[in-house]
């Protein structure tokens, strides 16, 4: 009789993904030092087991968590017969399923005696049993009736264990696993299913390393090399019972576990990942086990390895070189991916999927880089590496070359998106296709890797540069909600308006269509500015971020175009300087900030906060609301400082007398002939006062060595510390509305202030009456009847004004956006009504919708136009 116990290969495969964490020493004795009491031997515990002889493939699982599947041709057995009747399996609890080649006559005690050669369990301490009998060691096998492929139990010393219900329950499950492998189709999967349910169950929830150690029993157990070679074997429906199993237990851990206990079970899905990696290209069980395992690392983190002077107790769960070859395979494949999307028009580019795993693998990696070569900020150049297998201490060397060959290949796609795009505005082309939808998450990645070199960071900016074209197209098109945005929005100089407009208004939530969720407001025009304060102060910013209803009472209108009046009526009146609250800018009466001495009104702050809202409202509606904001308000929302140059709108004078100051001839200036000292005097509640600028400032006189300091302090009392409260109640109220209110500096820092005005205030623009004809449409009429021949003269010969007025009476839209007629949520309709010519036009602003019967003659449509050009009549829906 002879002892065969199949020896681990190691395949390598560009990296050593199935390394195993403990092998066999020629296949003799176990490399396990581990001794202590918490090592689990148990009665009956059933590793795994080898496929038959005629089987294309073979799982090896001595003593070791983690499992090779190799073809038979692999192997080496340490010992084996020309002539072996019978083969049959040892199961045991740690020290795996031992193979066993014997002829028929040999006893059961020199079975117990090559048991004792490989795992050192003292013969006296052995047990055999078979169908429920202890095997007698004076017998021969054939004596037992022992058959071929037969299992038989060892039991032997049982050491205490913390988790002796899940070993239990692994046991079940291996079992079954098993018989499935061994052909019984007739045994349900549902079974084996139920035993993996009740296995997760039983994790710890509260108790990390209790959890962590429940997980090392799948992994003991050799479940996952079961798995995977029920997934690889031949025999019909094996793959499809091994892909089920596999994906209930990905899925429900990470589904029916809190998150920080799924992510304690990452080397579980690692050895899945190891195993499954030998599988055909694609595999989609591989790619959904990658995944899940990306998600982990993302928030577990890695170690440094064996040598980072951590106890057991402490090791990390995942290891740094345990990643490397997850970034390269990834890396490979979108470089890959790139060239074939610039080769072939058919092909689909990177995938969505493969981005974010590479994502998810590198972000931790990138930490653990620099954690290891021991800098916060950026390294020197590490220059062209290559793709082989680095070793942990030249990682740094591994991610430049990555960064190097995949931001290389990003690059000349941007190049061709912008040939494609220059052809789709000469119309040689109708769309560029998706195959570059995933370049702007890749450029984000590649930008973090960046950060670590000094060459690398300026040189991918620099080169973004030069592809600001494609750039901007690409965040316009591509850019999502969810995403982060923040490395794009400190880098104004590679976006244009459009772009910026987008990631700004990414940080406002989007507005719901369902009428039910929108917050419903009632406003009597009377009582505008009241009624939307009570309505819009005192709701919950969640109701408010859902969208607005309005309507006005005794009107029958209701929709998206009285919403867009409410708006424009409302931020009139914030911001009318009667009231107190915002005064205009002397050089520009469109530009305001607030006004310091609006604490005239008790409730001030309230409307400040309120007002705030009111502008984050406009903004995620789309609204241009006709006002914009002066430098210096803009710039203390930025969280910026206000210099000189920044009052020049706002307070023209003192910007004059300031400069004159800062010009003087010194000599002027510290002759004290202006009599200046550190003080201010200001005006409040109708009575005068003065402010010190600093401590002792009535008797510090200015001089031409302090006149610097001096006007610095002025701007900052006039335009920063008097209206300090002021705007952070306003910062405050915008905030209530942004999806985060921690992005409302961001919000105002990723614009320049002409992107406000423009998103605010929109085009300053004439309007042009020929974009008007080029985005209206006609129902009833045709663009050659007189009707509307006569319509377009009498609007051409409109003045400003009344075009305006025109513009709001149909869509209730006082100012375009900045691409003008072109900007607008859809295009303009006119419908020809069957009303009598005596009766006025009609709109319904909601669809931007101007109706009017077929007058006879131009001069009766100049009169019925005439009438509704007029202020007043353009603000009213019709009363009831």
């Amino acid at each position: 009789m002879s002892l065969v116990i199949e020896g681990v290969h190691q395949q390598q495969q560009g990296f050593d993904r199935l390394s195993s964490k403990r092998k066999l020493d020629d296949y003799g004795s176990t490399d396990d030092d581990d001794d202590d009491d918490d090592q689990d031997f148990f009665p009956s515990d059933l590793i795994s087991v080898r496929m038959r002889k005629d089987e294309p493939y073979a799982v090896n699982s001595t003593s070791s968590a983690n499992h090779v599947i190799t073809p038979p041709h692999h192997f080496e057995p340490r010992v084996s017969y020309a002539e072996s009747p019978l083969q049959f399996f040892v199961r045991m609890i740690s020290e795996g399923t031992l193979v066993l080649h014997a002829n028929s006559k040999d006893t059961v005690k020199s079975i117990h005696e090559r048991i004792q050669s490989v795992t050192g369990i003292p013969v006296i301490e052995q047990r055999l049993i078979y169908r429920g009998k202890q095997l007698q060691w004076e017998k021969t096998l054939g004596e037992c009736s022992v058959q071929n492929d037969a299992e038989l139990q060892l039991v032997g010393r049982m050491r205490s264990t913390h988790h002796p219900q899940a070993w239990q329950v692994i046991d079940e499950t291996v079992s079954l696993i098993c018989r499935l492998c061994k052909g019984q189709g007739l045994l349900s999967v549902d079974q084996v299913k139920s035993r993996i349910t009740e296995f997760l169950n039983m994790t710890p929830r509260n108790d990390s390393e209790k959890a962590v150690k429940h997980f090392q029993v799948f992994l003991s157990a050799s479940v996952p090399a079961v798995l995977v070679m029920l997934y690889m074997s031949p025999y019909e429906g094996n793959k499809e019972c091994a892909e089920e199993l596999i994906r209930q237990f990905v899925d429900s851990s990470e589904n029916g576990l809190p998150k920080n206990v799924h992510s304690l079970c990452a080397p579980v899905v690692l050895e899945f990942c190891k195993l499954l990696g030998r599988a055909a290209d694609n595999d989609p069980l591989y790619s959904l086990c990658r995944s899940s395992l990306g998600s982990m690392v993302e928030c577990i983190g890695i170690g440094r390895g064996s040598n980072n002077g951590k106890s057991s107790e402490e090791e990390a769960l995942i290891v740094v070189q345990e990643i490397y070859p997850f970034v390269l395979e990834l890396a490979a494949k979108l470089s890959k991916d790139l060239v074939s999307s610039m080769e072939s028009s058919t092909s689909s580019g990177p995938l969505a999927s493969d981005v974010r795993d590479f994502t998810a693998f590198l972000a931790p990696l990138r930490t653990a880089i620099k954690e290891q070569v021991g800098f916060r900020h950026s390294v020197l150049s590490l220059g062209e590496g290559d793709y082989s297998l680095p070793c942990y201490g030249e990682g740094s060397k591994f991610l430049h070359a990555i960064f190097t060959d995949l931001f290389g290949k990003v690059e000349t796609c941007l190049v061709k998106m912008e040939e494609f795009l220059v052809m789709k505005e000469k119309g040689e082309v109708e769309s560029i296709g998706q195959r570059w939808c995933q370049c702007l998450a890749l450029l984000k990645e590649l930008n973090s890797i960046s950060e670590l070199y000094e060459d690398t960071k300026e040189q991918f900016w620099t080169n973004l540069r030069h592809r600001k074209v494609s750039v901007c197209y690409l965040i316009v098109r591509y850019a999502k909600r969810t995403e982060d945005h923040e490395w794009l929005l400190q880098h104004k100089d590679v976006t244009d308006f459009e772009s910026r407009r987008h990631l700004a208004l990414m940080m406002l939530p989007e507005v719901k269509d369902e009428y039910d969720e929108l917050h419903e407001m009632l406003i009597d025009r009377s009582q505008l500015l009241t009624e939307s304060f009570e309505y819009i102060a005192h709701a919950d910013p969640e109701t408010l971020r859902s969208g607005l209803f309005m309507e006005f009472k005794n009107e029958e209108a209701t929709g998206p175009g009285v919403l867009r009046e409410w708006f424009f009526l409302v931020c009139q009146a914030i911001f009318n300087p009667q009231n107190a609250l915002f005064a205009a800018c002397p050089n520009d009466r469109r530009r305001f900030f607030p006004n310091p001495a609006s604490k005239v009104d008790p409730m001030h702050l309230k409307y400040f906060r309120f007002s705030g809202r009111v502008i984050a409202l406009a903004l995620m509606h789309k609204v241009q609301v006709g006002i914009v904001f002066d430098r210096v308000f803009f710039l203390q929302l930025a969280g910026k400082s206000v210099s000189l140059e920044d009052i020049h709108d706002a307070d023209p004078c003192l910007y004059n007398s300031c400069k004159k100051l800062l010009e003087m001839d010194a000599e002027m200036v510290d002759s004290d002939a202006l009599g200046l000292t550190f003080v201010q005097e200001v005006e409040e509640l109708g009575s005068r006062k003065i402010v010190e600028l600093c401590p002792g400032g009535r008797t510090l006189a200015v001089n031409s060595q302090n006149r610097n300091e001096y006007v610095s302090l002025l701007i900052q009392h006039q335009f920063v510390t008097s209206i300090l409260d002021q705007v952070g109640l306003f910062a405050q109220g915008f905030s209530d509305i942004l999806c985060n209110v921690r992005l409302r500096k961001l919000f105002f820092q990723s614009l320049v202030l002409e992107d406000l005005d423009w998103m605010l205030h929109g085009s300053e623009s004439p309007i042009s009456v020929e974009d008007w004809k080029a985005h209206t449409e006609y129902n009833g009429y045709k663009d050659t009847d007189p009707q509307i021949l006569w319509f377009w003269k009498i609007v051409e010969e409109m003045s400003a004004e009344q075009k305006k007025v025109l513009l709001f009476f149909w869509t209730s839209v006082k100012y375009l956006p900045i691409e003008g007629f072109g900007g607008l949520a859809s295009r303009l309709h006119i419908y020809r009504s069957a009303e009598s010519y005596n009766r006025l036009p009609s709109s319904h602003t909601c669809f931007y919708r101007l109706c009017f019967p077929p007058y006879p003659s131009m001069v009766v449509m100049e009169d019925r136009l005439r009438v509704i050009t007029q202020e007043h009549v353009g603000c009213s829906f019709g009363t009831w």
